[in-house]
C-alpha cells in the first residue's frame, strides 16, 4: 500500500491572487494551487496546511502580513469557528463584486456566452441590511454537557460538531439573539437529548419546528407552550417525515409574507421553501417582472413556481399565468394563495425534469417565460420551452454553473441572445451566488 505523504508542519508564506467559489483565498505554493481560508486577494499571509490533495491543497490563514484594503473586522464573535459564514472579513460591497465575477466567469467558461449588459447588483438598503436578514434556517441541536449544556446553532467549519454559539448575527434577531435561551429551555425537557434539529421560519410571526425522536411528555409540552408564549414563538413538533409537522397549539397564527412589497400576501407552512432574505427577494421579484417587459394580457409560463412567489405578482400586473411546480403541497398552497388574493392563476403539478412536450399545460401558446429552478438548473425542460419560441425568458438562478450551462444552450442551440445578467445579494457573508439573466429571441 502506498503511504500518504505527511502534511507539512509549521507556518508557510503565501501571496493570495484570487478567491475561489467558496470564498477562500487562492495561492500558488511551490507551483500548486492552495486554497486558504480567511485570506483575501492581494494579501501576503502565513498559513498552515489542513488538507493535501493530488491537484490542490487547503490551508488556514494564521497571520496577515500585508492586509487587503477590503479586509474588515468580522462582526460575529464566532467567525472562524462557525461554518455558517465564510466572508465576514471582506467588506460587503467587495463580496458583491466577487459574486458578480463568479457569475461572469462561469458564463464565459461554461456557457461560452457573455451578457450584452451587466445589470447593477440587487443589494439591501443601508449598512445593516447584511445583518439579521436570514428568515429560514435549520439549526442543529445537541446536548453536550462539556460545552455548557444544549447547543443550538450551526456546525463548526469543516466539521460535524455543533459550534458553541451564543448568538448569530445573520439570523433574524428574534431567533439569532436567543440561541442560548432556546438551548437552556431544551435542557429542561425530559427529551433534551432526543431533539436533533429545529427548523425556523420568520415572517409576520416566528415558527420553531422541533424535530423530536421521542414523544414529549405533557410537562414537556407545557414548557414548550409557555416558552413560545413568553418569547413570541409558535411551536411545532415533527415526529417523523415532513407530513408529521403539527403546531403544538391550535391557535398558532398563519405564517405569511408579501412577495413584492405590495398588499399581496402569501401564506406558507414553516418548512416550505421561501427565499431566506425577504428584502432582496422582493427586489428580485420586481426586477424579474420588469425584465419580462410585461404587457397587459401577456401569456406567461412560469416554471418551478413554488408557493406563487412570482406567479401572483405576475397576475397582479395583468399577465395570464400558467405556473408549474413539482411538489404537491406547494401546488395546493399556491392555489389557495391565488384564491385568497383573488387572482386568476392556473397552477399545475409536474416533474419538470421528466416532463414531455405533450402535456396539457403546454398546449396553450405563451409569450414569455420565467424560470426559477433549483441548483440542478432547467436543462431538461429548456428545449421544450425554447421550441415554443417565447420572446423573453427570465432565468432566476441559485447556481452560476448551471445557469451558465443553460445559457449556453439557449444562445448556441435555440437562437436567444443573453441581453442582461446580474447578481442578487441574497446570502451576504457567504459564497452563495444568486443571479438573474434575460434572454430575448432573435436579433
Amino acid at each position: 500500500m502506498r503511504r500518504r505523504k505527511p502534511m507539512p508542519a509549521g507556518d508557510f508564506p503565501a501571496e493570495i491572487v484570487d478567491l475561489n467559489h467558496l470564498g477562500r483565498g487562492v495561492a500558488r505554493v511551490d507551483g500548486k494551487a492552495t486554497f486558504i481560508a480567511d485570506a483575501l486577494p492581494g494579501e501576503q499571509v502565513q498559513f498552515r496546511y489542513v488538507q493535501m490533495g493530488k491537484d490542490a491543497d487547503e490551508g488556514q490563514c494564521v497571520a496577515v502580513e500585508r492586509a487587503s484594503p477590503h479586509r474588515v473586522e468580522p462582526r460575529c464573535a464566532h467567525f472562524g469557528l462557525c461554518g455558517g459564514c465564510s466572508m465576514q472579513h471582506l467588506d460587503p460591497p467587495q463580496q458583491v463584486t466577487f459574486k458578480q465575477k463568479q457569475m461572469l466567469d462561469q458564463l464565459a467558461r461554461i456557457g461560452k456566452v457573455q451578457p450584452a449588459e451587466v445589470a447593477a447588483p440587487v443589494v439591501g438598503v443601508g449598512a445593516d441590511a447584511v445583518w439579521g436578514y436570514r428568515r429560514r434556517a435549520r439549526l442543529g441541536v445537541k446536548l453536550v454537557p462539556k460545552k455548557g449544556g444544549v447547543l443550538v446553532g450551526f456546525r463548526e467549519r469543516s466539521s460535524h460538531f455543533l459550534a458553541a454559539l451564543d448568538s448569530c448575527v445573520v439570523l433574524d434577531p428574534r431567533v439569532g439573539q436567543k440561541l442560548r435561551v432556546i438551548g437552556a429551555m431544551i435542557e429542561t425537557l425530559s427529551i433534551a437529548n432526543r431533539i436533533p434539529q429545529i427548523e425556523i421560519a420568520c415572517a409576520n410571526t416566528v415558527a420553531l419546528v422541533f424535530r423530536v425522536l421521542d414523544p414529549p411528555t405533557e410537562a414537556d409540552c407545557a414548557r414548550l407552550l409557555a416558552f413560545g408564549e413568553a418569547q413570541g414563538f409558535s411551536i411545532y413538533l415533527q415526529t417523523g417525515g415532513p407530513n408529521t409537522i403539527r403546531p403544538l397549539s391550535d391557535d398558532a397564527p398563519a405564517l405569511c409574507y408579501s412577495p413584492d412589497g405590495s398588499e399581496l400576501s402569501l401564506q406558507f407552512e414553516p418548512t416550505d421553501f421561501i427565499q431566506v432574505n425577504g428584502a432582496i427577494s422582493q427586489q428580485t421579484v420586481n426586477q424579474a417582472l420588469d425584465w419580462l417587459d410585461l404587457q397587459s394580457g401577456d401569456r406567461v409560463l412560469e416554471l418551478f413556481c413554488g408557493l406563487g412567489n412570482f406567479s401572483l405578482p405576475l397576475a397582479r400586473r395583468g399577465a395570464r399565468v400558467i405556473a408549474v411546480e413539482g411538489e404537491d403541497g406547494l401546488v395546493r398552497r399556491a392555489r389557495a394563495n391565488a384564491a385568497r388574493n383573488r387572482l386568476d392563476v392556473r397552477f399545475e403539478k409536474a416533474d419538470l425534469f421528466t416532463t414531455g412536450a405533450d402535456v396539457d399545460w403546454l398546449r396553450d401558446d405563451f409569450d414569455k417565460v420565467l424560470l426559477d429552478p433549483p441548483r440542478a438548473g432547467a436543462r431538461e425542460i429548456l428545449p421544450i420551452v425554447a421550441a415554443r419560441k417565447p420572446s423573453h425568458i427570465v432565468y432566476v438562478s441559485c447556481h452560476p454553473g448551471t445557469l451558465a450551462r443553460d445559457a449556453g444552450m439557449l444562445v448556441h442551440e435555440h437562437g436567444y441572445r443573453l441581453v442582461r445578467a446580474g447578481v442578487m445579494d441574497m446570502f451576504p457573508h457567504t459564497g452563495h451566488v444568486e443571479s438573474m439573466a434575460l434572454f430575448v429571441r432573435g436579433v
